[in-house]
């Protein structure tokens, strides 16, 4: 079987996605494994597939670079809404179902594309650091200087500690460079080595330094892979209306058998 691929990135975070609507792509781990390895695969952060779902424009299915399915990928919605787009199912405007709920996505101008992503409400600050899940959990820390940090080495302490080994966990470390942007690097778990970029994280990372201020609804970031901004609205105990808006794009098209 002959299956067409569309390769996209949003801040660095690859993707492979497949218009699966008709649902007879049917992967099995091991070969979405090889298909998203980066010397003997197409390469990639994870797989995504479109699926047609009622009352939506379409549903999200998520697998991480180990071939597991996956909780929420930030990046990857936004991928995914830009997908959409250029396949001509949506416009300007979407609602679409993933693993964790509901999301809304919109096409903005200039090739940003804004994805509306579950409110937050449960926010742990074990010691320095804070953990919470923006669609898949993670761990946030400050420093001083992220760009020397060993972050491979120091996120494993972290992820594969007593606390989160079984489970895993996403472990950002977040730099301020002014009052109003940070800078991030993210270690996820299944791919389990740094991203250029990830959505969950970044979106972690600004709720976390907002938990610091009284007057933040905005935050801009900068990953290794590019910049990101995210909005939202504090509330007692967490945030809602959260947004993270970002660039989003079509690298190449292929096919590959099965």
């Amino acid at each position: 079987m002959t299956v067409k691929f569309y390769k996209y990135q949003g801040t660095g975070n690859d993707f492979i996605m497949i218009d699966n609507r008709d649902k007879t792509v049917r992967l099995k781990r091991a070969a979405i494994e090889q298909l998203c390895d980066r010397r003997f695969g197409i390469g990639a952060d994870g797989l995504i597939l479109l699926e047609a779902t009622k009352g939506y424009d379409f549903k999200m299915v998520y697998y991480n670079s180990d071939g597991r399915e996956s909780s929420m990928c930030g990046n990857g919605g936004r991928c995914l809404i830009q997908f959409a787009h250029e396949l001509g199912l949506i416009k300007k405007q979407c609602k679409f179902m993933a693993i964790d709920g509901e999301h809304e996505g919109e096409i903005l101008k200039g090739g940003i594309v804004s994805l509306k992503m579950q409110d937050v409400k449960q926010i742990k600050t074990p010691g320095l650091a804070t953990v919470m899940n923006t669609g898949s959990p993670h761990y946030v820390g400050f420093v001083n200087d992220v760009q020397q940090l060993n972050i491979v080495e120091e996120a494993r302490k972290i992820r594969y500690s007593k606390t989160y080994t079984k489970e895993g966990i996403n472990v950002n470390f977040v730099q301020l460079k002014t009052a109003t942007e940070i800078f991030v690097r993210t270690y996820e778990r299944g791919v389990e080595d740094e991203t250029l970029s990830c959505g969950t994280g970044v979106v972690a990372a600004c709720l976390a330094t907002a938990m610091h201020s009284t007057t933040l609804r905005k935050i801009k970031v900068q990953t290794k892979g590019g910049k990101l901004e995210v909005k939202f609205t504090p509330v007692k105990n967490g945030f809602e209306n959260i947004y993270l808006l970002g660039p989003a794009q079509k690298i190449f098209k292929g096919r590959f058998e099965i």
